[in-house]
């Protein structure tokens, strides 16, 4: 019978340390990801605005090209919303802003603004828009599988690498994964990676990143007249 017991007591500790140590090794894998998840928390608790020069590279697998546009970003939170303006100016001028579900695409050389509706899309462009710029960290897992890929030098910026896959089948298929490079110090993102099928990709760099300055309010409003001709669409696919 001690023999019994005493076989009884090493299987229940053996169990015990394969259930526990499991969890532990999990536990200890997670925490970086999990560091990254707080300062990014942090910031998207902390922020009300952002701008930053950018770099857009579009590259096409087929033809082995890249297109590359240039200009600044600017984010700004106004309540429950967070607004973005683009101004594009490389190599051609374009404006876009972003608000209350609405994107709004202005063409300076053709004196054209295109509208298109977002509301039966908007939390998938929410999903994108605030990413590494004050949406959070943990926010992200309820439209991403997140994994930690280590770190990368950026800029001198000793930056984290996370990979994205999101959860929908529809974002997928328009985005397979995502790469984002993580400011530690400041919980934002200094560079982005949208893969897309057949070995495309969308490249984002960010420089000279300012963040909790005022953005005047006209910023966020296109500088157009009378005479600008406007199209209105359908929420982009």
């Amino acid at each position: 019978m001690k023999q019994l017991s005493s076989f009884r007591a090493r299987v229940s500790a053996i169990l015990l340390l394969t259930l526990f140590g499991g969890q532990l090794a999990k536990a200890q894998s997670n925490a970086p990801l999990e560091k990254v998840l707080d300062q990014m928390d942090l910031a998207g608790k902390n922020f009300s605005t952002a701008q930053a020069s950018f770099v857009w590279d579009q590259y096409t697998f087929v033809v082995k090209v890249t297109d590359t546009q240039e200009g600044n970003i600017y984010f700004r939170r106004a309540g429950n919303d967070t607004q973005m303006a683009v101004d594009i100016t490389a190599p051609a001028p374009k404006y876009v802003v972003l608000t209350g579900g609405k994107l709004q695409l202005y063409e300076p050389r053709i004196d054209k603004v295109t509208v298109y509706n977002l509301q039966k899309n908007q939390s998938e462009f929410e999903s994108f828009l605030v990413l590494g710029f004050g949406g959070g960290g943990h926010s992200m897992l309820k439209s991403f599988e997140v994994s930690y890929l280590g770190t990368e030098k950026v800029d001198g910026i000793e930056a984290s690498k996370l990979d994205l896959v999101p959860k929908t089948p529809k974002v997928q298929q328009m985005f397979p994964h995502i790469v984002l490079w993580i400011d530690p110090a400041r919980g934002i993102s200094v560079r982005q990676q949208l893969f897309q099928g057949g070995g495309d990709y969308r490249l984002a760099i960010y420089s000279d990143i300012r963040l909790h300055q005022k953005i005047a309010d006209n910023v966020f409003k296109l500088k157009t007249d009378a005479k600008t001709k406007v199209q209105i669409m359908s929420s982009p696919d």
